[in-house]
This record gives C-alpha cells, sequence and structure tokens, in this order.
C-alpha cells in the first residue's frame, strides 16, 4: 500500500497540549486504523506516515476513532456523583452511556465497571481521603482495556495492606483535576461536541494541519496547563489526553533490600531552577499559606528524527527512566548528565523541558516550557569527567545544602551557577571554556564553603587528569593556574599536606574539611595555613610564597618547598607574559583553587599542556630572584639558598634591594649575573613576588642559571 507522509503542522514541541497531541494522533491511528503507522519529528512539527491519506485521515477522526474511557470517581466533577458542581459532567456522562453508536461501546463496558466498583468500595458515595487509594487499587482490578493507560497515567499506588497511599503524578494535577477544574469533565464534554454532536468537524483541519476555513475556533472550556491562557478547540484536548495516556507512570522498587516502594513518571524529576535564561528560585517550591513546599517538579519530554511505531513510542515512555552512573536521574543535573552519557534509548534527538510551576492564583500550575537539551551525537571523551562530581554524592550533598531554608542567598547563588555551567558544558562537550566555567563556578562554591556555609557537602571530589584536557584552551593562564594547582613539597610529595590545596582550604587528610563541634553547632576549624581567600589574585599568590616560608623556617630549611609535580612547571615563556601584565592573575588563581582538587595519585607528566619556550623571557633581575628561591639543590649539590627578607622587599615596592639580595646569594654560591641593579615600579615588584607562587623545573632552573652565567657549568 502506498504510504502518505502528514506533515502535523498543529503539533509542536510547545505548548505541551500539542506535543501530547501528536502523541494521541499516533497512538489512536496506529490502534485503530494503520498498527504501521510511525511517526517522528522534524523541525517543529511531527510527521505521520500512514497508509491513510489526508482524507482519509480526517474522515477516520470524525466517524470511526473509538475514544479512550477516561474517569476519576476519585476526584471532582467527575459525572458520577449527584449535586449542582456535578451537573455538566453528569449529564454528558450519561448521554455516552444512552448513545447507540457503536464507537463508545468500550465507554460504556467501562463506565458500567466503574459505577459497580463504586458500590462495592463506598456505596456510590464520593470517596474521602482513606477511601480514595482503595478505589484506585479496585478499579486497576477491575478495569480492563485502554482505559489502564489512564489509570497509569494519573494515578499509582504506594504501599501495601493498610499502608497504602496514592500518587498522582504532575501532568494531570491531582489525578485528573486542576484546582477546581476537572480534565475528565472536560474530555467528556469535548467528545460530546466532536463525536456526538459533530460541532466541530471545520476546526479539524486546523488542529491536524494548522488550517482553517473558519479563524473562531476558541473553545469556552479551559485546557488547563496544558495550553495556559492561549486559543484552543476541543479537538486539542480530546487528543492531548488520549497522548497524555502514553505517559504512564509506573512503581518503582527503592532498593533490592527495601520494600518501600516509589512512584517514577517518565523523565519526571524534581524542580531545578537552572539552566535556562528566566530561572528563579522561587520555581523550585509552590507557596501554601505562606510557606514554601516542594514544587509540583519537572517533566522532560523526547524529540525524535528516526520514524517509529507507536509501540515503540510507548516503550520510551515505559523505559523513561533516565539513568546515570549512580542511579536513576533524580533532578535536572542527573537528567543532563544521563542524557550526555547515553543512558537513555537510542533514538532521542532533543529534549522539551517543562516545569510545572504554580499560577498567581496559588491553586493551579502551567506547563512552562522551559528550553530544549539537545542529546549528543555521539559520546564525548570528556563527558564521563563530570562523574566525578557525583563521588560521594557531592553534588545531592550540596543541591541539598542549598535549598536548607536557613542557606545564605550567596551560597544559593552560587550553586545555580554551578547548575548553569554543568547545562552548557554538556551541551558543548568539546569547548575548553564550557569546562573553565564549570571549574569557576567549582571554586566559588569552595569560597562560599569557606565563609562557612554549605561546607557540609565536602570539598570538591578528586577529579580526574582527562578534566585538565578538557578545559586546556591553550592558554598562558589556564598553564599557570594548572603548574600552581599541582606544586608540592618536593621532599614530602606524596603527603596530603605538600599540596598547596590546604593554603585555600582548611583540610583534614585528602578530600575532607577540618571542622570542630557535633550537630548544629559543627565549624569549619580557623587553621593558619589557610592564606589564599579569593580576593586578589596577586594578594593570593604572595600570601602562598610568604606561608611557605615561614613552614620552612620552621622546620629549618633554606628553601622554598614548592616544586611540580613531574613535568607541569611552568614556562619562562608563560612567566615572561605575566612579569610583562599580559596574564589575567585574579582568573588563573581562581582556576588554580578549582584544579587544586585533581587526584595527584593519578596524575601522568603526558597530561601537562605543551608551551612555547621561544618568548617573552623573564627579566635578568628577576631570574636572580627566582634562583634564590628554589626548592631543591641545583646540580652537585649546589644549594643557593633563601633570605626571607628578599619576599619582604618585594612586598612593600622595594625591588632594587630584593634584587641586590638575590644577587649575593647567586654569588655566594658561585654564580655570577651580568645584570648589577634592578629599578622597577612598586607594582611590579609585587608581581616579581607573586610569579615566585608559580614552579619551575630543574631545566628551568638550569636555563636560568646559564642565562645569569653562561660560564656556570649547571
Amino acid at each position: 500500500m502506498k504510504m502518505h507522509i502528514h506533515e502535523l503542522s498543529g503539533c509542536a514541541p510547545a505548548p505541551l497540549a500539542h506535543y501530547l497531541k501528536a502523541l494521541g494522533i499516533l497512538r489512536l491511528v496506529a490502534e485503530q486504523a494503520d498498527p504501521q503507522a510511525r511517526g517522528w519529528w522534524e523541525g517543529e512539527r511531527f510527521r505521520l506516515a500512514t497508509v491513510l491519506g489526508r482524507d482519509a485521515l480526517e474522515r477516520f477522526f470524525l466517524e470511526k476513532y473509538e475514544p479512550t474511557p477516561i474517569f476519576n470517581p476519585w476526584g471532582g466533577r467527575s459525572g458520577f456523583y449527584p449535586g449542582s458542581s456535578e451537573k455538566s459532567a453528569r449529564l454528558v456522562l450519561e448521554n455516552i452511556e444512552q448513545t447507540s453508536d457503536l464507537r463508545f461501546k468500550v465507554y460504556k463496558e467501562t463506565v458500567k465497571v466503574v459505577r459497580a466498583t463504586l458500590t462495592t468500595v463506598t456505596k456510590g458515595k464520593k470517596p474521602d481521603d482513606d477511601d480514595k487509594s482503595r478505589l484506585i487499587q479496585s478499579l486497576r482490578h477491575s478495569v480492563r482495556g485502554k482505559s489502564t493507560l489512564w489509570l497509569d497515567a494519573v494515578a499509582s499506588i504506594i504501599g501495601a495492606g493498610n499502608e497504602l497511599e496514592v500518587k498522582h503524578p504532575a501532568i494531570f494535577g491531582t489525578g485528573g483535576n486542576e484546582g477546581s477544574g476537572s480534565y475528565t469533565a472536560a474530555y467528556m464534554a469535548a467528545i460530546e461536541q466532536c463525536l456526538m454532536k459533530k460541532a466541530w468537524a471545520h476546526a479539524l483541519p486546523l488542529v491536524l494541519f494548522s488550517e482553517s476555513t473558519n479563524p473562531h475556533c476558541d473553545w469556552a472550556q479551559s485546557m488547563g496547563q496544558f495550553i495556559p491562557g492561549a486559543a484552543a478547540t476541543p479537538w486539542d484536548l480530546l487528543l492531548a489526553l488520549e497522548g497524555g495516556c502514553i505517559v504512564r507512570s509506573a512503581v518503582a522498587t527503592r532498593s533490592s533490600t527495601s520494600s518501600t516502594r516509589w512512584m517514577s513518571s517518565p523523565f519526571y524529576m524534581a524542580p531545578t531552577s537552572f539552566g535556562y535564561p528566566s530561572e528563579a528560585r522561587i520555581d523550585e517550591f509552590k507557596l501554601n499559606k505562606g510557606k514554601e513546599l516542594p514544587g509540583q517538579g519537572e517533566q522532560w519530554f523526547p524529540l525524535w528524527r528516526q520514524p517509529m511505531l507507536a509501540s515503540e513510542v510507548s516503550q520510551m515512555f515505559v523505559d523513561g527512566r533516565a539513568t546515570t552512573v549512580r542511579g536513576k536521574a533524580v533532578d535536572a543535573w542527573s537528567m543532563v548528565r544521563a542524557i550526555a552519557s547515553l543512558g537513555v534509548r537510542q533514538g532521542i534527538h532533543e529534549f522539551v523541558r517543562y516545569g510545572y510551576q504554580q499560577r498567581n492564583n496559588l491553586a493551579t500550575h502551567f506547563a512552562v516550557p522551559l528550553g530544549r537539551f539537545r542529546v549528543p551525537e555521539k559520546l564525548s571523551p570528556q563527558l564521563p569527567c563530570l562523574d566525578d562530581l557525583d563521588r560521594y554524592r557531592w553534588l545531592f550533598t550540596l543541591r541539598r545544602e542549598a535549598r536548607d531554608k536557613n542557606a545564605p542567598a550567596r551560597f544559593r547563588q552560587a550553586e545555580r551557577a554551578l547548575g548553569d555551567a554543568l547545562f552548557a558544558v554538556t551541551q558543548n562537550p568539546e569547548n575548553p571554556a564550557d569546562w573553565q566555567a564549570v571549574l569557576l563556578a567549582l571554586a566559588k562554591v569552595e569560597a562560599v564553603m569557606v565563609s562557612g556555609s554549605g561546607f557540609r557537602a565536602g570539598p570538591i571530589p578528586p577529579l580526574r587528569p582527562e578534566w585538565v584536557a578538557a578545559a586546556n584552551d591553550g592558554s598562558a593562564e589556564f598553564r599557570l593556574a594548572l603548574a600552581l594547582a599541582l606544586q608540592t613539597d618536593p621532599d614530602n610529595r606524596y603527603d596530603w599536606t605538600s599540596s598547596v590545596r590546604r593554603h585555600w582550604l582548611p583540610m583534614q587528610g585528602r578530600g575532607q574539611f577540618a571542622k570542630s563541634g557535633t550537630g548544629t553547632q559543627t565549624r569549619l576549624l580557623k587553621r593558619t595555613d589557610v592564606v589564599i581567600h579569593g580576593r586578589s589574585g596577586l594578594d593570593d599568590a604572595i600570601a602562598l610564597v610568604r606561608r611557605r616560608l615561614i613552614e620552612a623556617a620552621q622546620n629549618g630549611r633554606r628553601r622554598l618547598p614548592l616544586a611540580p609535580t613531574q613535568r607541569d612547571g611552568a614556562t619562562p615563556a608563560d612567566i615572561g607574559r605575566l612579569l610583562a601584565g599580559g596574564i589575567d592573575l585574579d582568573r588563573t588563581l581562581e582556576l588554580s583553587r578549582a584544579l587544586m582538587a585533581l587526584d595527584l595519585r593519578r596524575w601522568k607528566g603526558d597530561c601537562v599542556p605543551p608551551s612555547s619556550w621561544q618568548h617573552d623571557t623573564p627579566d635578568d633581575a628577576w631570574l636572580a630572584i627566582r634562583l634564590a628561591h628554589l626548592p631543591w639543590p641545583l646540580k652537585d649539590g649546589l644549594e643557593i639558598g633563601i633570605d626571607p627578607a628578599i619576599l619582604r622587599r618585594l612586598e612593600s615596592g622595594d625591588a632594587a634591594t630584593a634584587f641586590e639580595l638575590a644577587r649575593r646569594r647567586l654569588r655566594a654560591a658561585g654564580i655570577g649575573t651580568t645584570v648589577q641593579c634592578a629599578t622597577v615600579s612598586p607594582e611590579t615588584a609585587r608581581l616579581w613576588a607573586a610569579a615566585l607562587a608559580f614552579p619551575i623545573s630543574k631545566n628551568t632552573a638550569g636555563y636560568f642559571v646559564r642565562r645569569l652565567d653562561p660560564n656556570a657549568n649547571i
């Protein structure tokens, strides 16, 4: 048979009703007319491939389509009870029960089963809260056919025996009701208008193809959160709820060792207020009498490019429990990592993100589109780096701490900035700038922790060496940041105390904060070795050198115990640019603070980004000062030794005296200098002091010696 490809311009990824309408059209055509029908998304519209031509497709919905029995006798305006509020729905339900149209045979049989179940469970009365769970469970046992899809979409039972509890996915409000409105009542009204009275046949081309000869197609009924405030027809609601039956929830076991169970809706997760332009903290909550309660959550709806059968689409939603290496995706952070790591079914090229956000009237919600998330076409080798942030449940704990009612605004802002950076990097995993944005966001989070907020999450977990390749933009700033972050005490290289990270964070052991007190009285310890405060890159670099010199003197050593790890020392070219004022020292130190979390136990020298030696060689006077601050003896045990007064003179802006002191140290070690004096501005003198924080290798030190004294045998 000839296949017809229909461009359903009336079905778009947004608003949500139009997305669900596409699912409904595909499901109904496949179940009732053409089992081989396939659907897919192309651009901003849905395409349907079927043996039905355009006229046949329209005739199917107008004359043959059998509506799915949808009901909610546990909610308001269901039509099953007496009373004025039930009148409209009750009259429509009675009309359905009395019609002789064979299209409603299954609907009538289902209503009969529902009424019998009501008689058994509630004696025909509207159930109270205690009876709702028993009623829904009884309906699950008694109702058969397509109505089970509806039950799965609107309600799940958690627990067993006397511990039953009903959970309602946010997509259909509270089990088919949204505030005082009823989706099922509106659905039955649409059935009456479209299928029984055939009063909206003129609107079907608009609904399917965005074509209409009648410009007035507004319907008086509300579409609830599916099309907030927009014009719609009863066909829109009818087909949207039919499509919503595909978005089925499930009850999943929390763990293999626990009987506790929880409801899981496809691609549904806790609300997260980042990753979209209009983000605001209140998006994560709903207000009730001025109190902030957990929000309705958010749901991500997949778009796919290849033609899929209705059964394949349905299975995609059944399997829509996106996972990361740590388990089910429970929030937007874990969702983007699951998608980026191909933890979802193949074939999805993009997700449309919807948040179920509270309206101003506080009683109902909107399904608000929050943007798109593109699924990477191939697995990027850099993306597994993000798994490091899941270690020790760090991201989860960080998010929990940021949502504590006592969390300061600056901590919440830092956590949200990190979330935005994570979103961006998963969309552009090949872009080093996005990886650096994550590192900078991590550094800002730790900066707030140091001030005493959110530190219970702990410092950044150990990062694998691959972070360096991912974030390397080829800049001197990045290379210098890496060199500073990874330097250690050469006499005690593998002890955590040799790391410079303890000068940024109060550490106790590798990867742990030093704390005092218990419970709510827990505080970070005030440590004298914490001298990097993140206020100024220049001041932080000088403070690091000063602190290491003090510690060396306390241990009776006449060296600056800051040495590079393997081949990751700063090169003459990069230091030359720094001394020439061509380096953003604030950014360099900020990157360095995050790179201090790199796991030195997994570090290899081949991870170091290459650099050139060909230009920007430092001033000879500074070379002498640098050689007077080496962490180890030169060749043949040649020890230059340090003079702490050199750093003090540089800090005060007196480069001339600092150079003279360094020249004496070199002359005493047998190294001459061609330069005899140094005259620079006080600002440059302080920059010379800061440059001492960047370690050099033994080869570089030898090059500096030969530059100053060509006759030196080094």
